[in-house]
């Protein structure tokens, strides 16, 4: 287990990293090809059914998680007040996310995609601020949030302004996915003031099989041609939102993190 200290410094060695290397390297573009998804099936006059209606998932999800965080607060135990609002502004984007996702997969288009994609930077975003505070410091989670969202959203609207111009350029927004997933892993090498910390791990785990499925669209679509990767991987994502919040509903404070000046 890294101290605080040294783990503030290797966070902050990533951040330079991942922010060089997403500056430094070669513009890539988002393939014409990704809005060709495997399961183009219609039914109940609702087009692309399984891509759409799988969004449900983060709706639910989503309502679930803002109930619990701001329908009875005392349901999830947080050392500093303060800590609950990312988690808000996360579920809050999976809200988002499935109106969003929804809205693209009637009729994918990059005009629909970024519609998808501003919600679910969101939710990165405020993953890591929420391992910010509870891992380092609540103070500069507070200050970085704003910053943070606006970061997510700028590499939205950067890739869809840079389609639109014709220059074609995917780094920043993937920058932030990848930023995330390696600086939840990092956090979880630091003092941890609640139980249930590898729950992280399967969280994570989730997410990166949603990649997978999303990228094995076709070849998932090809077993019996039941359902398509991008189908299974909605659901996929919505459940590490779901384990999210079931993580959140299940943890404790460690007794040596409550302090007259962390408790609430």
């Amino acid at each position: 287990m890294l101290s605080r200290r040294t783990g503030v410094w290797i966070l902050s060695g990533v951040t330079l990293a991942i922010a060089i290397a997403a500056v430094l390297a070669p513009r890539f573009a988002q393939p014409l090809s990704y809005h060709q998804f495997a399961d183009t099936r219609s039914w109940l006059g609702i087009p692309n059914f399984g891509d759409v209606v799988s969004n449900a998932g983060f709706a639910i999800v989503g309502v679930w998680g803002l109930l619990v965080l701001l329908g009875n607060p005392r349901r999830v135990a947080f050392v500093d007040a303060r800590e609950r609002w990312p988690y808000v502004i996360a579920f809050a984007g999976m809200l988002l996310v499935a109106a969003g996702s929804t809205y693209y997969h009637l009729s994918p288009d990059n005009n629909r995609l970024v519609w998808d994609r501003l919600p679910m930077a969101l939710v990165f975003v405020s993953l890591v601020d929420a391992m910010l505070m509870e891992r380092a410091s609540v103070k500069a989670g507070i200050l970085l949030l704003p910053l943070l969202m606006i970061l997510g959203i700028a590499s939205v609207v950067q890739w869809y302004a840079s389609e639109l111009h014709g220059s074609e350029d995917l780094r920043f927004y993937t920058a932030v996915q990848v930023y995330a997933v390696v600086f939840l892993l990092v956090t979880l090498l630091l003092p941890a003031q609640y139980t249930r910390s590898g729950d992280w791990l399967i969280i994570v785990g989730l997410y990166v099989l949603a990649k997978s499925l999303e990228l094995g669209d076709r070849a998932v679509f090809g077993f019996g041609h039941i359902a398509g990767g991008h189908t299974l991987k909605h659901l996929t994502a919505a459940s590490a939102g779901w384990y999210l919040l079931r993580m959140l509903q299940k943890r404790n404070v460690r007794e040596q993190a409550i302090t007259p000046q962390s408790s609430c």
